[in-house]
């Protein structure tokens, strides 16, 4: 029984999860959500609500963790999609881009809890990031002439690049968003192609 209980709890609190997520939008952030609405939404009685989180900052940094894991799986399913053949930066940037498009409001709460008033949500976001940031530095390090310091600088360059590139895709659709998405590539190739002849200049000195 009590397992069966475990289950319903776990269910329970992805429910309100999701329900926190539905109700973001470009006019509605995180800090105007209230633990009513949210309890409404996945069904529950608001006092249920402590039964699964302590607040409702509790609630928000557990989910920059969701958004944080869901791009970085997205990103993972990217690389394999390389491995068999797809060209590195095109595939990166369109599973970004899909990313934006299936999972718009845990994008926009990363965007918006990165530079918001909240110490905590900073320093939350800013780990996700540093996250993404490693894992996409240790592949460059791995597949291509870059060392770990070089490999990591260029991440990061790439990274902000594309985070920023997210935040206009979000309000902007059909030309435009090829037009932004063709431009990103190609600055996405000058830093990548930058970086290698960096490199290699370098090992000949």
């Amino acid at each position: 029984m009590s397992g069966v209980r475990a289950q319903q709890k776990q269910k329970t609190r992805q429910a309100l999860i999701e329900a926190a997520f539905n109700q973001l939008s470009a006019d509605h952030s995180f800090s105007n959500l209230s633990l009513r609405e949210v309890a409404r939404e996945a069904g529950i009685a608001p006092t249920s609500f402590y039964r699964h989180f302590k607040d409702m900052n509790e609630l928000g940094l557990t989910m920059v963790d969701e958004a944080g894991l869901t791009l970085r799986q997205l990103m993972r399913q990217a690389r394999r999609r390389i491995a068999s053949g797809g060209s590195v930066i095109n595939t990166s940037v369109v599973t970004f881009m899909e990313f934006i498009d299936n999972s718009s409001n845990q994008f926009r709460l990363l965007l918006r809890e990165r530079s918001g008033t909240s110490k905590a949500f900073r320093a939350a976001v800013a780990r996700e990031v540093k996250h993404f940031i490693l894992e996409l530095a240790h592949y460059l390090e791995s597949e291509t002439p870059c060392d770990a310091i070089h490999a990591y600088i260029q991440a990061e360059a790439m990274v902000t690049l594309v985070f920023n590139a997210g935040a206009e895709a979000l309000d902007i659709e059909g030309q435009q968003r090829d037009e932004l998405i063709e431009r990103v590539i190609w600055q996405l190739r000058y830093i990548t192609r930058g970086a290698s002849n960096y490199v290699r200049a370098e090992k000949k000195e």
